[in-house]
């Protein structure tokens, strides 16, 4: 899933550097889900840092060339995936759109925002993948209107089982810059963590729902 190794350890250096990545094993954050994780991410902080971002832009750009191929249209997933995913559309000469998380409540009442036909092929920009419920979700919005989705790029991916199967069941391609193997081994070669700390984030890993529950 994730391009390369050189690319997933940089990408892991430079959202612990920001602090876009936060790894607190010992005082652990609670989401919005009532899971008790070691690991905050708002990948959003990145676009903060030119250096940052034009390397991520360009590590989407090869990313999608090589992956997919030059697609009609860029599209990115609210609202992560906007910004990120205008900068690779600019980058590519290509037209872009977004995909809101549900349908506007008013107007057209539209969903995808942005000029966009039946037939034409997209990629999806994303920021953050969990259990890629959110992200097929854009993904199932343009296929709805007809377009031919051939897959989707993120920054960053825990890398669940969950989101591995659902994207399989979507038949949907995914490619990451990182994900969170990498991010431990950055983490524990810049002596971000120590290697006591590695049990407890491997179990999270496995099984996030029971984690210190």
């Amino acid at each position: 899933m994730v391009i390369n190794k050189d690319c997933g350890l940089k990408i892991a250096e430079f959202l612990l550097q920001i602090k876009a990545i936060k790894l607190q094993p010992r005082d652990p954050f609670t989401w919005a889900s009532g899971w008790k994780s070691p690991i905050y991410c708002d990948n959003r902080k990145t676009l903060s840092y030119p250096q940052i971002r034009t390397f991520i832009r360009q590590q989407f750009v090869a990313a999608i060339e090589e992956e997919y191929g030059k697609p009609d249209v860029i599209a990115g997933v609210a609202t992560g995936g906007i910004a990120l995913g205008a900068l690779v559309a600019q980058e590519m000469n290509l037209p872009f759109v977004y995909v809101r998380s549900s349908a506007k409540g008013h107007g057209l009442q539209n969903k995808v925002e942005g000029e966009i036909h039946e037939g034409q092929s997209v990629v999806v920009v994303e920021d953050l993948i969990s259990s890629g419920k959110s992200s097929l979700d854009a993904v199932a919005a343009l296929r709805d209107i007809g377009c031919n989705v051939k897959g989707m790029v993120a920054i960053f991916t825990y890398g669940f089982d969950a989101a591995k199967n659902n994207f399989e069941q979507a038949n949907c391609k995914v490619k990451t810059l990182s994900d969170y193997e990498f991010l431990i081994e950055q983490a524990l070669d810049s002596k971000y963590i120590t290697e006591n700390d590695l049990k407890s984030l491997n179990e999270w890993r496995i099984d996030p729902s029971v984690w210190m529950n």
